[in-house]
């Protein structure tokens, strides 16, 4: 089977059409976009994106980024122009291109349309969402045949992870945080999908949202086996924390700010067969070793 892959993604590449421009879709703002060609300068404000973009051949198209991408290296040699929050519009300006890549948050999408910029908001939230945007980045640029590989391999990867996980004898009730107010991330998130990929239970209810804030109470009644994205010396200091049962076991895993496993859990990109590994190793090392 494995000799026939690469026939497989000849064949993949060589029957999808070319996109054909004009070309029009409606964002995730519900905005009307209309590309007249092919981008060839292309700003993108989300790190998701950028790294997108890079895995489906256009990495040489990018003419400036977001202050955070710097992943694959190449990207982190471009003119940054800020953040999502705090954009240097002048300099997005200045890079003249032909197409921004933004979040639907913020008001960033509107400032830079009214400056006569053509704009589109492509924004990955929920683990389905990943593949499908992916898709339609591929259609924007012109690389549909190599979005719809870049998803095959992806879901070819997490399902080869899912095969040691899903026989696994038990599922620990797993704790993860984004940050300490605490936010966390729900079941339906994509975070949360791949907690459950990786062989977890998840604490949260999917009925609070897919990145909610909570009480800290719910976590002690809760009482999980498993802590991710705090260390232990934190949680062992909020109230009510240290008798629980992953805080007595040891099992508090950090994920340090800015760390390759940080970055691929907080960008719903192309990396998300290596997050789901990585956080598979967490849950069930047992299944590793």
């Amino acid at each position: 089977m494995n000799r026939l892959l690469p026939l497989l993604t000849l064949a993949l590449l060589s029957s999808a059409a070319a996109t054909v421009y004009p070309l029009t879709l409606t964002d995730d703002l519900g905005h009307q976009v209309t590309l007249s060609s092919e981008p060839r300068r292309i700003v993108s404000v989300l790190p998701s994106e950028t790294e997108t973009l890079c895995a489906i051949g256009v990495c040489d198209r990018l003419v400036g980024a977001d202050d955070y991408s710097d992943f694959p290296e190449s990207v982190k040699k471009l003119p940054k122009v800020g953040g999502l929050y705090t954009p240097n519009i002048e300099a997005i300006v200045a890079l003249k291109p032909d197409l921004v890549l933004v979040s639907k948050y913020g008001k960033l999408a509107d400032s830079l349309t009214a400056l006569g910029l053509r704009v589109a908001a492509v924004n990955p939230e929920t683990y389905d969402e990943v593949f499908s945007k992916t898709l339609l980045l591929g259609k924007l640029v012109n690389r549909e045949a190599q979005a719809k590989a870049l998803v095959t391999q992806m879901r070819r990867d997490i399902a080869k992870v899912e095969i040691l996980t899903k026989n696994a004898p038990h599922k620990p009730s797993t704790y993860y945080e984004i940050d300490p107010t605490p936010y966390t991330a729900g079941p339906n998130s994509f975070i949360g999908v791949l907690l459950s990929k990786a062989g977890a239970t998840n604490i949260i209810p999917a009925n609070l949202g897919d990145f909610p804030k909570i009480s800290p109470e719910l976590v002690v009644k809760a009482d999980p086996a498993l802590m991710i994205g705090l260390d232990l010396a934190a949680a062992r200091a909020r109230p009510g924390w240290s008798g629980l049962a992953a805080v007595k076991s040891g099992r508090v895993i950090a994920v340090p700010a800015g760390s390759d496993l940080d970055n691929m859990l907080s960008r719903p990109g192309p990396r998300l067969p290596q997050a789901l590994a990585a956080l598979a190793k967490i849950v069930h090392p047992e299944l590793f070793r």
